[in-house]
């Protein structure tokens, strides 16, 4: 394993730190900062492009920090720990200006400063964890190559935490096991097994437990398959299986962006494309004329049946690739937020083809709207705004909110 000293100049998607080496090689390092000088050895390179391990850092930048957790750098759940949250908020800007122009092909894209999560530490709402060799429950560790047992997480809601040391589940056959807190502070296991048999199990202390299938719907063993989440001042059930923002002060900013990006005046008509539970469809029906949703998981369509009181909201089970083309809709403004594998090839040439006047398109994955983005922009839409949210604090991940209409440009 080759080690090399480092001058750091920037930040790459995925944690990551960058650097030059001799040879002009680009060395990936996660765990540094721009303006430091480390240490790193390298375990992997290809066609001159290397990853390296951080062994030390020779010359500290100002923004670096202590981490608060003793397993950062561990466990692999936190990425940024090592930076004040200035500096995290800083470098995600940077790492969207830098896929826009990578993989959007989109020169000096319109990226605002990324918005902070009003909590940066015990947001998040889910715990997802793995066995343990030998016994117990934990987190995978990319470092080491195995999942390893969990004393602390700085990030997880402290009502996860105590609940982490109190569970002991000897289930054969588990995968993962997802610990979810609501706003009433109940609290659900949702298990993941090899095969659809559901276990027998026995709490003796108030919790909800459901397996999991590979739908992603779920059964419930004991008590409720879903938690309460509330939004904005509104609550929102939402089940195992279905997608669960890391905690509700950030999906409100999300929700206050896509909102400020589709400027409704109450005679609009929405499509809005994977609704989920229901949460933007809700705050977007209380601003327009009407609202179609499509959302494939059955659970999700449930809850969002529970979660909405409107009777402006049309709602479609099923795929969009196979719902919407059976729709006739002429929309004033789209709205989806696809999984991170953004839109597929079907899903992305339908909706070339409904021509609204306003795209919002939210992501938890800047690469994937950078992709789909780059199809807008060929379809002849106008990029307006990127704007980072932040709700995913001391990990690399950001979340962001896209605005593109046709014949409007940047302010």
């Amino acid at each position: 394993m080759e080690s090399i000293t480092l001058d750091v100049t920037e930040f790459a998607n995925g944690g990551y730190a960058v650097g030059r080496a001799g040879r002009g090689r680009t060395v990936f390092v996660p765990y540094a900062i721009p303006g430091e000088k480390v240490r790193a050895a390298i375990y992997a390179e290809k066609n001159k492009v290397a990853y390296a391990r951080l062994q030390q850092v020779l010359k500290a930048a100002p923004e670096r920090v202590e981490p608060r957790c003793p397993h950062f750098g561990v466990c692999g759940g936190c990425h940024f720990q090592h930076m004040s949250y200035e500096a995290q908020l800083r470098a995600k800007q940077t790492v969207v200006v830098d896929q826009m122009l990578r993989i959007g092909n989109v020169k000096d894209a319109p990226v605002q400063p990324t918005i902070p999560h009003p909590h940066p530490w015990e947001y998040n709402t889910a715990m997802s964890l793995s066995p343990v060799a030998g016994g117990g429950l934990g987190f995978w560790s990319p470092a080491e190559k195995r999942v390893i047992p969990i004393e602390s997480c700085p990030i997880s809601h402290p009502a996860l935490v105590d609940l982490l040391q109190d569970v002991d589940l000897e289930l054969p056959g588990l995968r993962k096991l997802t610990l979810r807190v609501g706003d009433d502070e109940a609290l659900l296991a949702a298990v993941e097994v090899d095969g659809v048999e559901p276990p027998e199990l026995e709490a003796d202390f108030p919790l909800s437990v459901v397996i999991v299938l590979p739908d992603d719907t779920a059964v419930n063993l004991i008590g409720d398959n879903f938690t309460i989440q509330a939004i904005k001042g509104r609550d929102f059930r939402i089940s195992a299986g279905c997608y669960l923002p890391p905690g509700a002060a950030g999906m409100e900013l999300v929700v206050e962006t896509v909102l400020r990006h589709a400027r409704l005046t109450g005679a609009e008509r929405i499509l809005e494309l994977y609704s989920g539970v229901g949460i933007l469809t809700a705050f977007l029906a209380e601003g327009a004329a009407e609202v179609v949703a499509i959302e494939m998981n059955p659970d999700a369509v449930a809850d969002t049946a529970v979660n909405l009181d409107a009777d402006n909201v049309s709602l479609y089970e099923g795929t969009v690739e196979e719902v919407l083309p059976e729709l006739d809709i002429e929309p004033d403004v789209l709205v989806l937020h696809p999984p991170k594998e953004g839109l597929s090839r079907a899903a992305a040439k339908l909706v070339a083809g409904l021509r609204p006047s306003c795209i919002v398109y939210v992501s938890s994955d800047i690469a994937t709207l950078a992709r789909d983005g780059r199809g807008f922009i060929r379809d002849g839409y106008n990029l307006v705004e990127i704007q980072p949210i932040d709700m995913r604090p001391q990990t690399f991940h950001v979340d962001v909110v896209g605005l593109w209409e046709i014949g409007r440009l940047r302010d």
